[in-house]
């Protein structure tokens, strides 16, 4: 597994989650993501006994970009503070099919996560089990029938980029699950988390870690 290292120190650890690989265990059984890191850092320090390392928030498994990590409680405490309090901030790029009507925007929906199927609907806002989702969005460019995206997440609901840029009729170009109509088997799903900006959990400094977009179509595109 390729995870190149974008920050590092004694308290964290920012990397590029590789594409198609979990963030944790699942009911695949593949390796994750954590899982890996935990080893590697085991590896690179030889370190006696477990090591620790805290998840403090999720890609989904499609998704690649930059991705931090506690190595210490106190630092896992504090960042998922962050979190919760929507101080971390969380920049994406995506490419979608057609072009939004408003050049930049906020998003404000809905959503249910029906769990059994792991699926994501935008829904009344009186739905029992609805959760609120905020994003803005602002289009950088388009071309081709396609545009380039880039959205900073207000709050954090599974799936919730993919499912409400859907909702407004430009999904995600190679999302199987929500834009199924425009998207072949195969395709890589076209959403990047491109940055992570965040304050040090112990030296209170602010850092804004950047992971490259990738090279490959339709990508290049721009």
């Amino acid at each position: 597994m390729d995870v190149p290292i974008l920050y590092e120190d004694n308290h964290l650890l920012v990397v590029q989650k590789p594409v198609n690989i979990p963030v944790q265990g699942d009911n695949s059984g593949d390796k994750d993501l954590l899982t890996y890191l935990k080893e590697d850092i085991k590896y690179r320090y030889q370190k006696p006994g477990n090591v620790y390392l805290g998840l403090v928030h999720r890609l989904d498994r499609p998704v690649g970009g930059a991705i931090v990590f506690a190595k210490t409680s106190k630092a896992a405490s504090r960042l998922s503070d962050q979190v919760r309090r929507n101080a971390m901030g969380r920049t994406y790029y995506a490419v979608v099919h057609g072009k939004p009507k408003q050049p930049s925007n906020r998003l404000v929906d809905y959503l249910y996560k029906n769990r059994q199927k792991n699926i994501v609907s935008i829904v009344s806002k009186n739905h029992k089990e609805a959760k609120k989702a905020v994003l803005d969005y602002t289009v950088i460019a388009s071309k081709d029938g396609l545009s380039l995206v880039s959205v900073q997440l207000q709050t954090g609901r599974p799936h919730q980029i993919r499912v409400q840029l859907a909702g407004m009729g430009t999904p995600i170009w190679g999302d199987q699950k929500y834009g199924q109509q425009y998207s072949q088997v195969g395709q890589q799903i076209a959403l990047w988390a491109q940055s992570l900006t965040l304050e040090h959990p112990v030296k209170k400094t602010i850092l804004t870690l950047e992971s490259p977009l990738p090279t490959t179509y339709p990508w290049d595109i721009w």
